[in-house]
């Protein structure tokens, strides 16, 4: 009976303990078998919607800005004009005006009739020397009187010394539509900057 009750005994203290396991680990394991919850239907089509109602009330600040920057680059570009007209007659020198319609910019150039070898050369006393369009902004098309129109490429208009420069009309536009027309009368040099799509011959006689 003394050894059975050892053996009995032996057998209690040997045998292994099992300690419960935490709880956060279990939830853990059942999260990775049941897998991860996904959006429903409803939570998808409110985030559409709140996407589309932030869009448009946007759409119309962004058309806006551009429009204010469409007004400053017709600003700019008549500034720059009435500018070289009158330093052209002041400094008996040619200015040309180079329309890169491809890459929505203007460059001008300076040429010294007097001198030994006359060349156009950059001239940027006025600024930078090339001038781009901001984005969502661009020239649309240039006309200038003896050459004609365009609408890619470079083109061309002089400012001379004799008070004359050729008869040109620019038509810039923004990305949503919205076009200015920009023309500089040949006779005296007057800029106009008129709202909308005006023809070449109506806007000349509005620079007048």
């Amino acid at each position: 009976m003394r050894e059975s009750r050892f053996e009995l005994q032996r057998e209690r203290c040997g045998s292994p303990v099992v300690l419960p396991q935490p709880r956060a680990a279990s939830l853990h394991r059942n999260q990775i078998a049941r897998g991860s919850p996904g959006f429903t239907l409803l939570e998808i089509a409110v985030v559409i919607f709140i996407m589309a109602l932030v869009m448009s009330l946007a759409m119309p600040y962004f058309g806006g800005f551009q429009g204010e920057q469409l007004k400053s680059e017709a600003r700019r570009l008549a500034g720059r004009a009435t500018y070289l007209y009158d330093q052209a007659a002041t400094q008996k020198v040619i200015y040309r005006m180079t329309f890169d319609l491809d890459h929505d910019a203007y460059f001008v150039m300076r040429l010294d009739p007097y001198s030994p070898r006359p060349t156009f050369v950059p001239y940027s006393d006025i600024g930078e020397a090339m001038v781009a369009m901001p984005e969502g902004v661009k020239l649309r098309d240039v006309s200038v009187g003896g050459i004609g129109s365009a609408k890619t490429g470079r083109i061309s208009c002089q400012f001379y010394p004799d008070g004359y420069v050729d008869a040109t009309v620019v038509h810039m536009m923004t990305i949503s539509g919205k076009v200015l027309t920009v023309s500089i009368n040949p006779l005296t040099g007057s800029v106009a900057v008129e709202s909308g799509d005006v023809p070449p011959v109506e806007a000349l006689v509005m620079a007048q």
